[in-house]
């Protein structure tokens, strides 16, 4: 009976995301506002029906009660969140942003769990614990007017906060990443992403002359040369593309792109030559079957995940996702792939763009450039991240280390990321204050 649940499930689970994906991008167009809304009620029964069906499955696999508890606990949170946000704004919050942030939880929920009962309950409380934090996050941002000239004070937090994982940090992997304070460990250079991006929104939204590009771009280079000397270069990559692209928005001009392009290929090269780390993941990237017992390892058994799983995969707790090191956090995109298919993987993908597109849809809406820029930078953080983690686990691109955001295992990163959805919610609310009346009607469910 368990074999035949199992098989079943595997293509429910494939027909229920391409159903909500189609949605998902159906919601962004939203010319017609009762189809609209439909797509939005019909995604939520999705979720919840793909979360019911892979928790049923966990339960007859490992028979622990536990996991019913668990389960229980997190429909009442997605629940509850969707409930929060409707009777605290209205028709003013991003529904399609907030169905994706608990799609993607939801499916973190599921395959950490599948993984690691423990993980998935320590990642379900630290999610609980900051959503809750983030429902008054939009509150504050319309209520702050101040926001937009706090520019030195995000740029020198996040300085300072590098700079102590430069004297202090922790070693990772060959990396300065995380801070250690005994009952938890955390990575400050997640919560600088988002100083980070409000610095550069509140610098560059003032003024675009030369002048203030190369003054923005010498205190984006610290923040990357600190994280260069920790040796996290994965951070100090997304730090310089989001640099870049945030640089191109504020002054229209693509020789930014061109000159950032040139730069990077160039930092590429000195990390190449100055980090070992570096050259171990290029070299597990370039051939990873040459040395597949050692550098190449995590890179093999990720593309042998990836190619067992095939199109349709191979069912909920019949592929070996453990094999993989580290595989609830640098390279769960491939236990997804494994065990729910190539149909599955390729939805997630698009689903992550659907929200990217929420991201800048939202940005462009509003009126200030500070909200503009803020939106484009956080999207384009979310972007990057999410290429980096995808692409180092189907060897697109070396393995740089960090995590696919809301999906894999951590509690900085998703911690911040929600903070971050918040965040963009906050400027979604905001935005509708900010337009003339008969536009209401337009804006529900944007």
């Amino acid at each position: 009976m368990a074999e035949l649940l199992t098989s079943m499930a595997k293509y429910a689970f494939i027909i229920l995301i391409v159903f909500y994906t189609y949605f998902s991008f159906a919601a962004l167009r939203g010319k017609n506002q009762n189809g609209h809304r439909a797509a939005l009620e019909l995604q939520g029964m999705i979720m919840f029906l793909i979360h019911l069906i892979a928790y049923a499955l966990i339960f007859i696999n490992t028979k622990d009660t536990n996991v019913l508890m668990l389960y229980a606990a997190q429909v009442g949170y997605f629940i509850i969140t969707k409930s929060v946000f409707r009777i605290c704004y209205g028709k003013k919050f991003s529904r399609p942003l907030l169905n994706n942030m608990c799609m993607l939880l939801s499916i973190s929920f599921i395959i950490i769990a599948r993984l690691s009962y423990d993980k998935a309950l320590k990642q379900f409380v630290i999610v609980a614990a900051v959503t809750f934090i983030c429902f008054f996050i939009p509150l504050f941002i319309k209520i702050l007017k101040n926001l937009p000239y706090l520019t030195w004070v995000y740029c020198i937090a996040g300085i300072i906060m590098l700079g102590v994982v430069l004297v202090m940090g922790r070693i990772t992997y060959g990396a300065k990443i995380s801070i250690n304070l005994g009952f938890f460990a955390f990575q400050p250079s997640e919560f600088v992403k988002i100083l980070y991006v409000l610095f550069l929104a509140s610098f560059l939204s003032k003024s675009q002359s030369f002048k203030r590009i190369v003054i923005s771009a010498v205190f984006a280079g610290l923040h990357v040369i600190i994280l260069v000397f920790s040796s996290d270069l994965g951070s100090a990559l997304i730090f310089f593309i989001v640099y870049v692209f945030m640089v191109y928005v504020a002054t229209g001009q693509a020789r930014w792109l061109g000159a950032g392009a040139a730069g990077g290929t160039l930092a590429s090269l000195i990390a190449y030559k100055l980090f070992s780390h570096v050259r171990i993941r290029v070299l597990a990237y370039r051939d990873p079957w040459s040395v597949i017992d050692n550098e190449g390892y995590q890179v093999a058994q990720s593309l042998f995940a990836i190619g067992t799983g095939s199109w349709l995969g191979m069912g909920m707790y019949k592929g070996l996702p453990e094999s993989i090191p580290v595989v609830t956090q640098d390279f769960i995109f491939s236990s997804i792939a494994e065990e729910f298919g190539g149909f599955f993987a390729i939805s997630l993908i698009l689903i992550c763009l659907s929200t990217f597109l929420t991201f800048i849809k939202i940005a462009m809406a509003h009126q200030s450039m500070f909200y503009k820029l803020t939106g484009l930078g956080m999207g384009m953080t979310y972007a990057v991240q999410t290429v980096l983690t995808i692409g180092g686990a189907i060897k697109f691109i070396p393995s740089t280390g960090v995590t696919l955001p809301l999906v894999s295992y951590g509690g900085s990163s998703v911690l911040c990321t929600l903070i971050t959805f918040a965040i963009i919610q906050g400027i979604s609310v905001s935005t509708t204050d900010t337009l003339p009346e008969k536009e209401d009607d337009d804006d529900e469910d944007r």
